[in-house]
């Protein structure tokens, strides 16, 4: 029998922290981190992902950011490709891959099997997806996946037009809708030893570190990034630049919002996602929740999760670093 990855797995929602906690279980751990972040793929978009600066990784090596532009594709299937080379160069080099952030399909594709990954993208019918929407709004296709696939659409914001697409996609190729496949493909990927953790606190209290990181987007500059990657030629109308953060700029750069309607309309927006991204996790029960509030400091908070990996994972202490026995 082929001996299982150990592998650490850090979600929450936006603006909680993961960043921080990351760097300290992976100084722990001997780890090297893995992105689950669909928006942190994209080179350029950096403020407006609250992509990791260089001086803020201590270090510690991190892989699947700014890996594509913000005009080319990239799916859950070619995430999960990357992601598992990754784990498993980083497991032979006898380090502990950790995989951090806030993206549910991506901790998924890796902790579950999910099956609809395997669908191949058909150039044809997203291209169709895509005519009927830039004609008719991307609320007429969102309106037929509700018919087809009402859970799949409760998840889905109605703006995300390429995965509505996807969507469609999947029940165009299979007949079947694809929340079908989440229900009946919760058998876990039996490669890893998975550990999941995800991080919550106070609803009020997160509210409120999410409204001052916008605010601390806008100083570092957060506007003059989305005008210079306007300025490079890429079109508004990219996937990419529908994400959080970049649509609401745009709104502000074409003249339809002034800035304090920008970043009211980005706060909210922002508070909303983070609550989405807490329903998706909530309803995985393998995932041990760690509540921020009940530790006094983030140093209580890395000793109990360390404490609680190397209890699960069946670790040693070597130098002040854990290891597989």
């Amino acid at each position: 029998m082929t001996k299982k990855i150990p592998l650490v797995i850090l979600v929450g929602p936006t603006a909680i922290g993961k960043t921080e906690v990351s760097i300290e279980i992976a100084k722990k751990l001997n780890g090297e981190i893995i992105s689950a972040d669909s928006a942190q793929i994209y080179k350029y978009m950096n403020i407006g992902t609250a992509k990791i600066k260089e001086e803020e990784k201590e270090g510690i090596p991190h892989y699947l950011i700014d890996i594509v532009n913000p005009d080319e594709e990239f799916t859950v299937a070619d995430y999960k490709e990357l992601a598992t080379k990754y784990i498993e160069d980083i497991y032979n080099r006898g380090k502990t891959p950790i995989v951090v952030g806030g993206t549910g399909l991506y901790v998924n594709s890796l902790v579950y099997d999910l099956n609809f990954i395997d669908v191949p993208p058909r150039d044809e019918f997203r291209e169709k997806c895509n005519k009927i929407a830039d004609e008719y709004g991307n609320k007429y296709i969102y309106n037929k996946l509700k018919e087809i696939d009402p859970n799949s659409s409760n998840r889905i914001n109605v703006n995300d037009r390429k995965r509505i697409i996807r969507a469609l996609e999947v029940y165009n190729e299979t007949g079947k809708p694809m929340s079908r496949f989440y229900k009946d493909s919760r058998k876990c990927n039996e490669k890893y030893n998975v550990i999941i953790m995800g991080l919550t606190m106070e609803r009020k209290v997160l509210y409120n570190r999410i409204n001052s990181r916008v605010d601390k987007m806008i100083e570092e500059g957060l506007i003059e990034e989305v005008k210079q990657i306007l300025d490079m030629g890429y079109s508004e109308e990219l996937n990419s630049l529908k994400a959080l953060g970049y649509k609401e700029i745009i709104l502000y750069l074409k003249g339809e919002k002034t800035l304090d309607e920008t970043l009211t309309l980005l706060k909210r927006d922002t508070r909303r996602f983070a609550k989405r991204q807490l329903t998706w996790f909530r309803k995985d029960e393998k995932i041990k929740w760690i509540n921020l509030d009940d530790f006094k400091n983030k140093y209580e908070v890395i000793n109990y999760i360390i404490k609680y990996i190397k209890g699960e994972l069946n670790l040693i202490n070597k130098g002040g670093k854990y290891f597989e026995r």
